[in-house]
This record gives structure tokens, sequence and C-alpha cells, in this order.
């Protein structure tokens, strides 16, 4: 476009289009689905968005809590040795996980940093008593930071001991929600809004005895998952520190800014695999990306294999590393609330908020936290029940897992501990751990042979399919146009009209020959199901069919048990 051209043409020039004239050309050219699941958003759906003229750093926070995007990046580390080698390799802060180190003894051999605790239950008490009984010179190196101590069980005393914490900046109440409800299978809306029910309990607790809000909302931070769906992570972040200014504004604090939500963001665990471990590190990193563009104070990247066994130095080193990339070279922190003005983001965010803050009142309608308490195990285990069939039938996608899985790997020799946490992958990986198990035992992987016939374009893509099927299992997969060797199972991949003549015909000759293999269709060929039925078809597998109990029941046929 020329100099002149582009002078004179404004947008102005153009007609108006309205939001229905859209939706039905939207409409028209998708077939038939709805424009917003498509991402078609317009200005239209920001109208009433109460947030959208603030800027970072203002009330609500929504944009961000502060007019830059430096995040922290954090470290774990377990001894000062780590401690020294994190900072000087470019971490800003770390979460010390004490053992039986003395906490003084510890922070006393560190550089001026923040230093997070991380300990449990009475431990956690007794690490605050340690601090408060300090003698001021003990505590210089510790510019910030936090302890995983929750008032809940008796705040008479977390009172006392407030009163007397020495360190200005420092947070002694993580409302640790990436470990405590996401860690169970909760929800991002469930994590958010029990963690601001949670909250808000301890300012009202806490102001009950004599604190002010200010006071109160200073001591708490909090530490959320960044889980694997992209942009409803950004908006996450968002929509908590949107909501949790509001809950503090509720209290009467003298300052606007007693609502600023500190927040640690952690690369989601559950999001992680076993299998195919090197994706993880794809996975941590979009998942950092959400959290520094949904403008988190700090960030934790977890090792790629902390899965199996104990991260080495050279995993710790991605990990941190990622973040170092995503600072330095991708220029993350150059923008502030990058989301902002995005039609979508906008009304995510705000939908996310409306989602939470409806789960926060229930909360709240019980009787707040303390007495909702003992149904949030139910309300997660309902959802991690949900989420869990989904995997099983592959609606969620794993990459490695319950898709595209390398058939070659093998991963029982490289396995240092195994958890019984709520991972959404670990649904197949005890399903391919058993099929290995077995091998070890007996020598012998479940072998099943491919037969493609017919259709070019169908056996192709049905063979593609099984192979991806019954790979997620650790079987042994071999394609072939031939009825050859002694597999252990015989998967037919053709075209549906075509397996009404060549199932009978493969049975015949896997019967004739003293075989009793059975033989499984890929697909569903509803006109045929029960003629394949009567000529002795074991199973039929398609895109409907729920991987893993078809997976289970097949090891179990052939005799693959724990």
């Amino acid at each position: 476009m020329s100099d002149a051209l582009s002078d004179t043409l404004t947008l102005a020039e153009f007609p108006p289009v309205s939001t229905a004239d859209w939706d039905a050309v939207v409409l028209k050219d998708q077939k038939g689905i709805a424009p917003k699941s498509k991402l078609f958003y317009r200005a239209d759906d920001l109208v009433g968005l109460e947030y959208l003229n603030s800027t970072p750093g203002e009330f609500p926070f929504t944009r961000g809590t502060r007019p830059e995007n430096r995040w922290k990046i954090r470290e774990v580390v377990h001894n000062t040795r780590e401690a020294h080698a994190a900072l000087d390799a470019g971490a800003d802060e770390i979460r010390f996980v004490l053992g039986d180190q003395n906490v003084l003894e510890a922070i006393g051999k560190l550089p001026r940093c923040a230093v997070h605790f991380d300990t449990t239950g009475q431990a956690s008490v007794e690490v605050l008593r340690a601090l408060v009984e300090a003698a001021p010179q003990s505590l210089a190196n510790i510019e910030s930071g936090s302890i995983d101590y929750t008032p809940l069980p008796d705040f008479d005393q977390a009172a006392r001991l407030l009163r007397a914490l020495p360190i200005p900046r420092f947070r002694p109440i993580a409302i640790r929600a990436c470990f405590q409800f996401s860690g169970m299978g909760a929800t991002p809306v469930q994590q958010v809004a029990f963690a601001l029910a949670e909250g808000a309990e301890i300012i009202a607790q806490l102001t009950a005895r004599g604190f002010t809000a200010d006071q109160a909302a200073q001591w708490i931070a909090f530490e959320f998952d960044a889980g694997s769906n992209y942009f409803l992570e950004i908006a996450k972040f968002r929509a908590a520190r949107t909501l949790w200014a509001r809950i503090v504004e509720s209290f009467g604090p003298a300052d606007a800014r007693a609502g600023k939500m500190t927040v640690c963001a952690h690369t989601s665990y559950l999001t992680k695999t076993i299998y195919d471990p090197y994706v993880n590190v794809l996975r941590a990193t979009t998942e950092a990306m959400a959290a520094a563009i949904g403008g988190a104070d700090s960030i934790e990247v977890g090792a790629f294999d902390r899965t199996y066994r104990e991260p080495d130095e050279a995993s710790r080193r991605l990990a941190r590393n990622t973040q170092l990339i995503l600072r330095r070279e991708a220029g993350l922190d150059r923008s502030v609330d990058a989301a902002g003005g995005s039609y979508y983001l906008e009304t995510l965010t705000d939908s996310f908020a409306r989602e939470a803050w409806a789960l926060f009142q229930k909360v709240e309608a019980a009787g707040g936290f303390l007495k909702y308490s003992r149904a949030i195990s139910d309300d997660i285990g309902r959802a991690r029940a949900e989420r869990e069939l989904a995997v099983g039938a592959r609606r969620i996608a794993i990459v490695g897992t319950n898709q595209y899985p390398n058939l070659d790997e093998r991963m029982l020799p490289k396995i240092e501990r195994e958890g019984i946490d709520a991972r959404y992958a670990r649904i197949f990986e005890q399903i391919r751990l058993r099929t290995e198990r077995h091998a070890a035992r007996t020598g012998q992987t479940p072998r099943f042979l491919l037969l493609e016939a017919g259709d070019v374009k169908m056996r192709k893509a049905r063979s593609g399919f099984i192979t991806n099927f019954f790979g997620c299992a650790g079987f042994e997969i071999r394609i072939s146009g031939e009825l050859t060797g002694d597999p252990d199972a015989v998967v037919l991949c053709s075209s549906d009209p075509e397996y009404a003549a060549l199932a009978p015909r493969v049975i015949q000759e896997l019967r004739a020959a003293g075989k009793a293999t059975p033989v499984i269709v890929a697909g569903n060929p509803a006109d045929s199901i029960e003629i394949l039925k009567q000529a002795g078809v074991a199973d039929f597998v398609h895109a409907r069919s729920n991987a893993a109990e078809v997976l289970r029941a097949w090891q179990e046929r052939l005799g693959v048990k724990d």
C-alpha cells in the first residue's frame, strides 16, 4: 500500500458489521458450529467488564500487581550447597526442603534472598517459632519468603506467633493450592475457589483476634499450579487476583493495596508423565509461559524426570534454564499483561472469575472454609473421576502416553520411585508398566498382528489408529498384508463394507491351522456387527472405545497380570 493511500484510508470508512451478521457468516463457513466454539469474539463481549480500564498495579489487580513483569525464578533445594548453586546459576529465590537441617543454620549460610520453607504440619509451626525466637542478625539474609504454615488448627497460637514475627516482608501463611487441592485432582476453578475460601477464613479469624485486614492479608501468599490448558491458565491467574482483591476489600482495609495477591506458580505435576518424559520439558515450558503472561510473582518449574526419580543436576538445570530462556531470550518480562485487550482472554477471565466466585459463595453459604472442608474432597473426587473417564477414553490427549506412544520405550528399569498421586497419565502408565512387568517375568510381550486388507485409504488409517491404540499398553505391534507368524491377537484393518467377507475368512484360516488366536475388528461396522460376532470376532475397537478399559480387558485375556 502506498503512503498516500495509507494516509487516506481509515477504519471509519468501513461500514460497521453487527455481531449477528458475523455470527451468520461464521456459522455458514463452519457448517453449523457455533461461533464461540471457534474462538470468535468481538468487542461486544467485553461490555460491562469493570476492570478493563485499570492498569497493572491498580485495583482490582486483574492486569497484575506490579507495573512491570519481572517474575522471580524459584528453585527447590535441599541444602545450602544446592541453594548457592541455584542462586549462582540464575535462580532469584529458593524453596528450602529442610529435612533434618536446622532452619537458622540453613539460612545463616545463604546469601541475601527470598527463602520459602517447605514443611508440613507441626514442622511448619516449629520453623515459624524458630524465626520468631531468632536474634535479628540471624535473619538478615531473609529478604522475604513464606512457610506453608496453616493457622487453621489453632488460630490463637497463630495470632501469638504472627504478632512476634520480626521479618517485615515475610508471608508465613502460604496457601499451597497446587498441592492441597490440585494435587488431589481439583479443576482449575476448584483450586482457585477453595484457596480463596481458605484465605477469607484466615482473614476473618485473624481480624476477630484483633488484627487489621491489612495485617492479615499481608501475611498470606498463594501457590497455584499452572496446567496444560494454556489460555485458561492465563485467565486463571488474572481472575484469582481480581477475586482476592474483592474479598480483601470486603474486610475494609485502610489501603486498597492490601488486596494485592502474592502468587507463586508451579508447573503442574498432574500433567507430567513417566513415559516419553522429555515431552514434560515442553509441557513445563507452555505452563511457565502461561504463568508469566498471567502475571505470577514467582514461578517454579519442576524437573522433567521427577515423576520417576530424584532429579539430578542436569534435569534441575534444564528446568531453571526454561525460565531463563523465557525471560532473557523470549523477553516475556518486557510486556505487562500481554493478554490484556484480547476479546477471548478478557471474556475467558470474566467467565473463570464468575465460576470460581459461584463456588466460593457456595463455600461461604455453608459457613465458610472450616465448615465446608469435609465436602471439598468429595467435590474434588467427582471432578477427578470425570477427568479420569475422559483420559481413559482419550478425549484428553497425553502425548506419548495415551496418544502417539513410543513403541520401543521401556521405562520399568528407570523407575526409582512411583507415587500414588492423581497425575492424569497414571491410568495408562499402570497399564503399560503391567505389560513391562509381565515381559520381565515371562520373557514375552503380547504380540498383535495388524492385518491390512482391501481399501488402501481405510486400511492405512485404521492400522495407524490401532498401532496408536494398542501401543499405549506396550504391546508388540506388527503390520502385514498377510496372515503370518504366531501372534497373540489379529486385528483386521479394512473398510466397514469389507469386514463381512474378510473376518470369517481369516477366522476360518486360523481355526483350520489349529489356532485359537482372537480376531479383532478395527472399527464399528454397525450394519454387520451381529454377523461378525456370530462369525467369531472377539472385539471391535474404534474411536468411541474406552481405551483404558479395552486395554485392561485384553491384558487380562492374554494373561498379563500384576
